[in-house]
């Protein structure tokens, strides 16, 4: 029995060194850089505001953080980075939209409850956009158009069952056209699919606007319309979809800061400050307003059950559009 009780108090104090050190490590965080994942291409909205937080988040870290993108897989191998990193702090992502939606197919089980949430930071509605030479002048006619000719016009922006697809396709079963009469060609984000417009691989991107801004200022592209409930501060001239069509559909995307799950929560909480200090400060919410993004906020808590309301939506709606599996 000494024996035992000897072993039982050697656990016991080996424990609560290991706890102490744990502590004062979380106290110390953060002692080298911070790796911020990207689950989507450069020139995207999702790595714009990923590189301004990580601007941001190394002033007030004090150490560097590197913006590293981890395409593929339809978002599915950015947001497995994220979540099977170390829980220490030390890799953090930007979780899009995307994890709402990408169980739902049958493409991972990663869903947000996956994750520690930090922070949402931005919401960005969904746009219709063409290419400046197309013969649409506004909704109605490309909607015609696709009626006439089911099949024919081609759409990408994001992978096969993300955001952006569901945004052309809730709208389309809005408007009693079959989803599949607009054939969606995935790719790795807002980027390369606007580019695959302009080239003339696909006819629409219906990605939100800022995405489209440096090809709508460029006279490459125009925007028909914007799935939300008032026209964007960026491009006030462009009518909401309901303005256009009379429909009442609406979709958008959102970004936010994610860790892996299980760190420590004093790392935690710094982050999150962090993420709310940033949020607020002039340096993000001008670079946001300059590039026509969304400024939205919800701590750790509020951002758990934002993405538990998200999930729930976005799986009805891609159930009724026969996305979901």
């Amino acid at each position: 029995m000494p024996f035992r009780r000897t072993l039982i108090k050697s656990a016991v104090a080996a424990l609560a060194l290991a706890g102490a050190a744990f502590g004062a490590l979380a106290q110390n965080y953060p002692a080298r850089p911070i790796t911020l994942i990207v689950p989507w291409g450069a020139g995207g909205g999702t790595d714009a505001t990923a590189r301004i937080i990580g601007s941001l988040l190394e002033k007030e870290m004090g150490q560097p953080v590197n913006v590293v993108n981890r395409t593929g897989g339809n978002g599915v191998v950015g947001h497995a980075a994220i979540a099977s990193a170390a829980p220490d702090g030390y890799t953090i992502g930007m979780a899009t939209v995307e994890i709402a939606m990408m169980h739902w197919q049958g493409l991972t089980e990663l869903t947000g409850a996956s994750y520690t949430p930090i922070g949402l930071v931005n919401a960005d509605p969904a746009g219709i956009q063409v290419r400046a030479d197309a013969p649409y002048k506004n909704v109605q006619e490309l909607l015609a158009a696709i009626k006439a000719n089911p099949g024919k016009l081609k759409a990408s922006g994001t992978g096969q069952g993300g955001i952006w697809h569901l945004a052309i396709a809730g709208l389309l079963r809005d408007q009693k056209i079959d989803p599949a009469a607009v054939p969606w060609v995935p790719s790795n984000g807002a980027a390369p699919g606007l580019q695959d417009m302009v080239a003339g691989g696909v006819e629409i991107a219906p990605v939100s606007l800022p995405e489209a801004r440096s090809l709508i200022d460029a006279g490459k592209v125009k925007s028909l319309a914007v799935m939300a409930d008032k026209p964007a501060s960026l491009y006030p001239n462009v009518p909401t979809l309901k303005a256009a069509t009379g429909s009442d559909w609406q979709m958008a995307a959102w970004r936010g800061i994610v860790a892996p799950k299980g760190i420590p929560a004093d790392v935690r909480d710094k982050l999150a400050g962090a993420i709310r200090k940033i949020a607020a400060s002039k340096e993000y919410n001008d670079f946001m307003a300059s590039r026509g993004f969304g400024v939205i906020y919800a701590g750790p808590d509020d951002f758990a059950k934002f993405m538990a309301k998200a999930d729930a939506d976005l799986g009805a709606t891609m159930k009724a559009v026969g996305i979901a599996k």
